[in-house]
């Protein structure tokens, strides 16, 4: 036997926002290997559970096409009964789950259950190690979840490290993936300097991208007291805030008004559709992911290495292998290295030029079929082949 015919994928998929970005490449890569059963959401969460009780669904997501793929999007979060179908009669030699959110480990639990009593593996992905929140119950719940795991596969060297050691994993049960690039965000033919109008950004600006849902841990305002430098060195330079809040922008506010730079300081503080993601890599010239702490690997860093852009990484999790020198990765919570860098590369055109090839380099080195191979590879190995 060399490797299953077909096998079921459990995660989100569009028009579900959740995973949905990170699940579509994989199922899609995947399809190119073996059949794919997608078991998605009909409804994931309670709207209680999102800020402002956001749970829209995007449609903005390109349409998912392909002769070996089909997605199944019957679960909801109320009713167990669809936990308990997708669980014991979903086809597929073995359950691929993609494991990111607390809320969902009822579903998880069950549906992965019903994979093992039919004598199915079950490989996870780990998103998460921990919960961004670092809570006690998500890894009360992992260590329950992860006793119906075959094989684990996790997208950094440290995040395997981790799982081994928070968890009691055997080693040789673990496998490191990683991330692949987001490249169906990357749209062609785009005129560059029409969207920076559109934007309100003018041709000699220099415009620092922070993206991503606006969550504590995400050091907003690192980039804010580190941005302040900045200007005071190069006065053209902005920042381009962008995503949906997951807490108060009122302390955010009162920092940029408090440094004067309320005038520098794009703000777009809603969920950005993935329609519209390229408006904002293509009009930035360098990206920032300064997290103050983090046990998994980076959407936004995999999105800006689809774009080829320059990116500054603070040194947590696996954001550091986003990058392929480690001049541009920053303690965290060190808003004046991060200055330093930042101008650095903002004032050297032939750098940002380098740091832009390093992220082609990076996107070919991380590219889909490569990790579908890698990922086919667990496979085998669960089913004995």
């Amino acid at each position: 036997m060399t490797g299953p015919d077909s096998i079921a994928m459990l995660g989100s998929m569009p028009p579900i926002r959740a995973l949905s970005s990170y699940c579509l490449e994989l199922a899609l890569a995947i399809a190119e290997i073996c059949n794919v059963e997608f078991i998605s959401f009909k409804k994931i969460y309670p709207a209680f559970l999102y800020p402002g009780k956001d749970l829209k669904d995007d449609y903005t997501f390109p349409t998912i096409r392909h002769h070996n793929l089909k997605v199944r999007q019957r679960l909801t979060w109320y009713n167990p009964v669809t936990w308990v179908v997708e669980g014991m009669f979903t086809k597929g030699e073995l359950l691929h789950a993609q494991w990111w959110s607390l809320p969902l480990s009822p579903i998880y639990i069950i549906t992965c259950l019903g994979f093992k009593l039919r004598r199915r593996p079950v490989v996870f992905t780990v998103h998460n190690i921990s919960s961004h929140e670092k809570t006690l119950f998500y890894y009360i719940i992992c260590r329950i979840l992860f006793k119906l795991g075959d094989h684990f596969i996790v997208h950094s060297a440290q995040n395997k490290a981790q799982l081994i050691k928070h968890y009691s994993i055997a080693p040789e049960r673990v496998t490191h993936i990683p991330h692949g690039p987001l490249d169906f965000q990357v749209q062609k033919n785009v005129d560059r300097d029409v969207i920076r109008n559109e934007m309100g950004f003018d041709a000699a600006e220099k415009v620092i991208l922070l993206f991503g849902a606006i969550r504590p841990y995400k050091g907003i305002d690192t980039a804010i007291k580190s941005f302040a430098s900045v200007l005071h060195e190069i006065p053209e330079a902005r920042l381009l805030i962008a995503g949906k809040l997951w807490e108060d922008w009122k302390p955010y506010k009162g920092l940029i008004e408090a440094l004067g730079i309320a005038g520098y300081v794009t703000a777009c503080l809603r969920y950005i559709p993935a329609g519209e993601v390229y408006k904002f890599f293509d009009v930035s010239d360098l990206v920032v992911v300064p997290y103050h702490h983090f046990d998994s690997q980076s959407g936004v860093g995999a999105t800006a290495i689809s774009f080829h852009k320059p990116m500054i990484v603070t040194n947590v999790g696996g954001l550091p292998e986003l990058v392929t020198d480690a001049r541009y990765v920053v303690a965290p919570k060190d808003p004046i290295a991060m200055a330093r860098v930042i101008c650095n590369c903002l004032r050297d055109p032939v750098q940002l030029a380098e740091m832009s090839a390093g992220a082609k380099a990076m996107a070919e080195k991380i590219a889909w079929p490569g990790i579908a191979k890698k990922t086919w590879s667990v496979y085998k190995i669960c089913l004995g082949s």
